[in-house]
């Protein structure tokens, strides 16, 4: 059985990079790459069902979840930032 999570990896000020799986609510990690990141949230996604099996909790999934980016430009939709 495969699982498929969408994770977004969110580039720091100070440098590295948080990665986030807004389905699985507080599997969080970062990394000082996005490498790094991406092996610390795969172990993470991980620890996070081990649990929810542990509990007997169902596991989500975004399967059929789809993500995108939406640009807004302030003046086509009337708002000022």
């Amino acid at each position: 059985m495969e699982y498929v999570y969408n994770v977004i990896f969110q580039k720091e000020p100070e440098g590295g990079f948080t990665a986030i799986v807004p389905s699985l609510p507080g599997c969080v990690t970062f990394g000082k790459t996005l490498e790094k990141s991406r092996r610390l949230i795969e172990d993470a996604i991980a620890a996070y069902l081990t649990s929810l099996k542990k509990h007997g909790e169902a596991i989500p999934t975004d399967e059929s979840a789809y993500m995108t980016a939406v640009r807004m430009r302030p003046q086509k939709h009337g708002w000022y930032a």
